[in-house]
């Protein structure tokens, strides 16, 4: 063979070696969800990532566009996808009550904010005061969904659909059944705008989030007992790790980013429509950690996949609206995108890709032979 041959050769070896190790990545799935998103728009409408500097409904200079709509509004799914994530891996289920829980989380909020009065002229406690009643009191209902699924064993689906059904019955009922409406536009700039700061509120609140994760993640051992405790619960035992106090932590961890969506999501408009607010979030959540190639089963998990996952998600949803889909047939998209998941996921499916995968790149030796 020529020398220039053995070149293109290599070369061609290499690129198949590039995209060979790509493809076998976790993160591969919600990128490429991702690529197809943006190729699509940029097809369709190239002013789809067109953004500017306009003014808000209060006067600020801010930036706009559907790049930002997308950044924002996937706040709250993003930070969910952090406690779904790791839910999953510990306990092999999902929280179907964190839509219900934010409406709880967010009465709370409001019912600190407004005391006795549902329209007061000026906020009964410090906002921060608020946030923290409203952490402890989704974090207690985390842990109660955790003791469900750890000691008690039941299947978290099954667990979580106690809170799921009750749950938008307690947040109305915190409030007497009225609908608190906060007045000082203090309390709205946590989710929508700061003066003089044209980015979104929420997205410095996200980012906060996903740094203090990381930090958890490199520094203490959650990653790893969540893990073992997924794949093999008895076997972590006899290694030391208990299993019912690691699920317990997860879903009081998932409390814990509830309370944060939900403050994120009274914020934005000041006060809360418990039948509506945070609608079908649960389903988005678990559908972000199912896009970021994270197996629903528990086990292994990659946490950046499953924040990808989530601002993919809100793609897909902004790409729907900007071409005029109805809001109840979006449902409908989304289902195709878990049909392809469980589907690509299937191991005869994987199975058949693989030696798709031998026919189409030539194997190591092969090439070594040639």
């Amino acid at each position: 063979m020529t020398s220039s041959g053995n070149k293109t050769l290599k070369k061609n070896g290499s690129i198949g070696g590039f995209f060979n190790k790509l493809i076998h990545q976790q993160i591969f799935i919600p990128l490429a969800a991702l690529f197809l998103l943006i190729i699509f728009n940029l097809i369709a409408d190239p002013s789809f990532f067109k953004i500017t500097m306009g003014e808000s409904a209060n006067g600020y200079n801010v930036l706009s566009g559907y790049l930002i709509t997308i950044i924002d509004r996937a706040s709250e799914l993003a930070i969910l996808a952090i406690g779904m994530t790791l839910v999953t891996s510990a306990s092999g289920g999902q929280d179907i009550s964190v839509g219900s829980a934010i409406a709880i989380a967010g009465s709370v909020i409001l019912r600190v904010l407004c005391g006795t009065n549902s329209r007061p002229d000026h906020m009964q406690a410090p906002i921060i005061v608020a946030f923290l009643v409203c952490c402890v009191v989704a974090m207690l209902f985390g842990a109660f969904n955790g003791v469900l699924v750890s000691y008690f064993k039941i299947q978290p689906m099954v667990a979580t659909l106690i809170l799921f059904t009750a749950g938008r019955s307690i947040a109305a009922w915190i409030n007497n059944n009225e609908l608190p409406v906060i007045s000082d536009p203090e309390f709205a700039y946590y989710g929508n705008f700061i003066p003089g700061i044209p980015i979104p509120t929420p997205v410095f609140i996200t980012a906060a989030c996903i740094i203090v994760i990381a930090l958890v993640l490199k520094f203490t051992n959650l990653r790893l007992y969540s893990q073992s405790v997924g794949i093999n619960s008895d076997s972590s035992r006899l290694n030391g790790i208990n299993p019912q106090v690691v699920k317990l932590i997860t879903f009081v961890i998932l409390g814990l980013c509830v309370a944060v969506a939900g403050f994120i999501k009274v914020s934005r408009l000041s006060t809360i429509n418990y039948s509506v607010v945070a609608k079908d979030i649960e389903m988005d959540a678990i559908l972000a950690v199912a896009l970021g190639g994270n197996a629903l089963s528990g086990g292994k998990f990659n946490m950046t996949a499953s924040i990808i996952g989530a601002y993919v998600i809100q793609f897909l949803t902004t790409t729907l609206f900007k071409f005029n889909v109805s809001s109840t047939a979006i449902a409908a998209y989304k289902a195709v995108v878990v049909i392809i998941l469980v589907v690509l996921s299937a191991p005869i499916v994987r199975e058949k890709l693989g030696k798709l995968k031998e026919k189409v790149l030539p194997s190591k030796s092969a090439k070594e032979a040639a």
